[in-house]
């Protein structure tokens, strides 16, 4: 049951004894909606989906924080991710050898 269907039953503030209460009283009404069961393969797709989004998210992190590791050694980048990747290997050239042991 979609949680927007149940909402209007949900007499005072939110805990899980009056979320039970406010789902059997919409189960019980005539004119509700239902939502429907997902199959296994549509399961594992949105599983697949949720752990490539995670994915995306921390590359995303790791780019944004490079940057911001150079800038507090004096280093300056562009922005974006074009920027980033070329002069990537210039900045570690640059940086003091205690900070980088390459």
């Amino acid at each position: 049951m979609a949680p927007q269907f149940v909402k209007p039953y949900v007499k005072t503030n939110k805990n899980d004894a009056r979320d039970a209460e406010a789902i059997c009283e919409a189960v019980g009404r005539a004119n509700m909606r239902f939502v429907a069961i997902k199959t296994p393969e549509q399961q594992a797709l949105l599983a697949l989906h949720r752990a490539r989004q995670g994915f995306v998210r921390g590359a995303h992190r790791a780019r944004q924080s490079n940057p911001r590791a150079a800038a507090e050694l004096g280093l300056v980048m562009g922005k974006g991710r074009s920027q980033l990747e070329a002069p990537h290997s210039r900045c570690l050239g640059k940086m003091p050898r205690t900070v980088y042991q390459g």
